[in-house]
């Protein structure tokens, strides 16, 4: 089949699943000798945008995994925002040490229902957005590398490919409940409004949280106020350069205590095509 270009998409709050899928785009991009270009929809601004594609385009569409699906604030953007035309892709999730549970066939499913052929398709391992001693420093240098050779990998099948293939199978169901978090009793951690705090000697109220909360729910004139929906994503946290943003809600760092307990050995990424 005849790529012209390889095009990557991505939601990334933390910056772990951007790593992931860039490696297997240019991994793509240069076994198959075509241009790569990139679309980042972490912002409210860039999720307003129509994206088509066309059948000479190889999408890489890559999005972390929260409670074992597609983030549910995310998922009207995969479902109304875009449109494959025939397009191959190759879905990709993130999990933080866990598991990717049905998150990735629910990506695969989407993708399908709107226009795309899903060639290949992997789970990732990275660092744990708020359970952080979980895949801590993941991506490494052998999850880049594998990353990369899997893009290569793909690559290869695609110059072998004389029509549309069936769509790839992966493990999961789309249509599953969401996870249930759970504290360290072992009963529902029910944190759905916890939003994240401020500590007033370390703001310097640069403004960097507002500008990279992927809700746009945190008050720039006021970075203490977050009067929107928190995705509990760990952006303002990871990226605040003073440390002075945090989560105190009980139920969530019980459940950041239960994984952290539960699920601190070395998870592997699982690779489809």
């Amino acid at each position: 089949m005849e790529i012209e270009k390889v095009r990557v998409v991505y939601y990334s709050a933390t910056g772990t699943t951007e790593k992931v899928v860039t490696a297997v785009a240019e991994g793509l991009a240069r076994e198959l000798g075509k241009p790569l270009e990139t679309v980042n929809i972490s912002s409210p601004a860039e999720r307003e945008k129509d994206i088509s594609f066309t059948d000479t385009d190889l999408v890489v569409v890559g999005t972390p995994t929260y409670a074992g699906r597609i983030p549910n604030k995310m998922l009207p953007y995969f479902q109304t925002k875009l449109t494959g035309n025939g397009a191959l892709a190759v879905p990709v999730v993130l999990f933080g040490n866990r598991n990717f549970d049905n998150s990735l066939a629910e990506l695969c499913a989407e993708l399908e229902a709107h226009g795309f052929h899903t060639v290949a398709a992997a789970a990732f391992v990275g660092q744990h957005a708020f359970a952080t001693k979980l895949a801590a420093g993941r991506p490494d240098e052998e999850d880049l590398a594998q990353a990369e050779r899997y893009g290569k990998d793909i690559a290869v099948k695609i110059k072998g490919l004389t029509q549309i293939p069936a769509p790839v199978q992966v493990s999961g169901d789309p249509a599953a409940p969401y996870y249930t978090p759970l504290g360290t009793d072992g009963q529902p951690a029910k944190f759905l409004k916890a939003k994240p705090q401020t500590e007033p000697d370390k703001c310097t109220d640069c403004g960097l949280c507002a500008a990279v909360c992927p809700m746009g729910s945190i008050d720039p004139a006021d970075v203490s106020s977050v009067p929107g929906v928190c995705i509990k994503c760990q952006a303002c946290v990871v990226k605040c350069p003073t440390g002075a943003k945090y989560f105190d809600d009980p139920a969530f760092l019980s459940h950041k205590d239960m994984l952290e307990t539960n699920y601190t050995r070395r998870a592997e990424s699982q690779l489809f095509f």
